[in-house]
């Protein structure tokens, strides 16, 4: 395959496409986010309202910034997690228990239309930014707080960090490939899904209080807990009433076969999946060349062969070890079924679809211009929802301009 290499990024942008949205654009265009936020889950909620329009102010440690920017220094010195979450941001570096600060803080909520905040346990009580302290003087202001358990029951002063979260939630209880080998999610899955929930709620908020003739605020009370254990309703459900678990099967399916990896004949691996009868006599016949399996007492029903998963695996590797994985994925595709390559990050970066989709943009950062991926369901088509793209910041970068916009010198 002629792929591009992201090394030549900057030779190659007649694929990527130049957004010119504006910070006036956007449906949440003339709505104010101020943020307290660090690691992933509220970076990531208020990223995606920036990416409608809103104007996000992101609040940060004087000089250190959101300790998220010293994850790592893969991307010209920027940390990943960060460039991909703090796009479209401004940075304000305020000590916010310095009684100064604070009051620039509360100066900037009387502005603002929605608080977000990630702070550890107690934190923002104690700084007076819970919705109860705050509603009297702000009554139209939406409250987001994101936290590991939420704000009672015995796990509220935990901390929570995305791993101990994804333990909690019964993740590591259907990964890697059993009890004593346990895999967490290579993403910070539970950060992400806290994200999108407060996101999500922010949205519905906004709509509320714009039907709402007193343009009311409330209260939204995200739990990291909560909104992983709400991505665990398979498990929960298969495991309904005491039954056993499923077994974590490492990248196959615990309760659909064939359904996952198969190793070919260039040491390669291909991923397919049979999701009914009619696939699993295509595939019998069509990629197999062994049309009888179809009707082998062994494999005649899902459940059959998801207990008879080894036998199975072994006459599809036999088949398949005698040809390349590109060879498969051609058969596989000729038969209708469901197929993939098991791509690294370098495929990622490189792949054809997202090319030819043009899904791919460009960001400034403190450290120069780098790649990034338009939102799902964003673009730049005029019928449709264009995304806002500007530049990640530096900490503390647009404190002269937000103070002077605030009157103070």
């Amino acid at each position: 395959m002629n792929v591009l290499r992201r090394s030549t990024w900057q030779s190659y942008p007649h694929w990527a496409r130049t957004l010119s949205t504006k910070a006036t654009d956007g449906p949440l265009a003339g709505i104010t986010v101020v943020s307290l936020e660090q690691a992933i889950s509220a970076p990531f909620c208020t990223r995606q309202l920036a990416d409608l329009g809103a104007r996000v102010i992101k609040i940060e440690r004087p000089g250190v910034g959101d300790f998220a920017r010293h994850y790592d220094i893969r991307v010209n010195g920027l940390a990943s997690h960060f460039v991909w979450t703090n796009r479209s941001k401004e940075s304000l570096a305020l000590d916010v228990k310095n009684p100064r600060d604070h009051r620039v803080l509360m100066l900037l909520l009387g502005r603002a239309d929605v608080l977000v905040q990630n702070l550890a346990p107690g934190a923002s009580a104690r700084l007076g930014l819970s919705y109860e302290a705050l509603k009297a003087n702000h009554p139209s202001l939406i409250v987001c707080n994101i936290s590991g358990y939420g704000p009672d029951g015995p796990y509220r002063d935990k901390k929570a960090y995305d791993l101990l979260i994804q333990s909690e939630a019964g993740m590591l209880s259907v990964t890697g490939t059993g009890a004593k080998q346990p895999a967490k999610v290579g993403i910070s899955i539970a950060d992400i899904a806290a994200g999108s929930y407060a996101y999500s709620n922010v949205l519905a908020a906004l709509f509320r209080r714009q039907r709402d003739p007193e343009k009311r605020g409330c209260n939204l009370d995200i739990s990291m807990l909560e909104s992983m254990v709400e991505w665990m309703g398979f498990p929960l459900y298969y495991t309904y009433e005491g039954a056993p678990g499923p077994t974590p099967v490492g990248a196959a399916h615990a309760a659909i076969y064939p359904y996952g990896p198969f190793e070919t004949g260039d040491g390669k691996s291909v991923m397919l999946g049979i999701q009914n009868e009619r696939e699993w006599t295509s595939f019998c016949d069509k990629v197999l060349g062994q049309l009888e399996l179809a009707k082998d007492e062994r494999f005649v029903s899902n459940s059959l062969r998801v207990q008879n998963r080894d036998a199975l695996k072994s006459i599809i590797c036999e088949v398949f070890a005698l040809r390349t994985a590109e060879d498969v994925l051609v058969l596989l595709d000729k038969a209708a079924i469901a197929n993939a390559s098991v791509n690294d990050m370098q495929g990622v970066w490189n792949h054809p679809q997202l090319q030819a989709r043009q899904r791919w943009t460009e960001v400034k950062t403190p450290a120069g211009v780098v790649p990034t991926l338009l939102p799902p369901g964003m673009g730049t088509d005029a019928d449709g929802l264009n995304a806002r793209i500007e530049a990640v910041p530096d900490v503390g970068e647009h404190n002269e301009a937000i103070l002077a916009e605030l009157g103070i010198d």
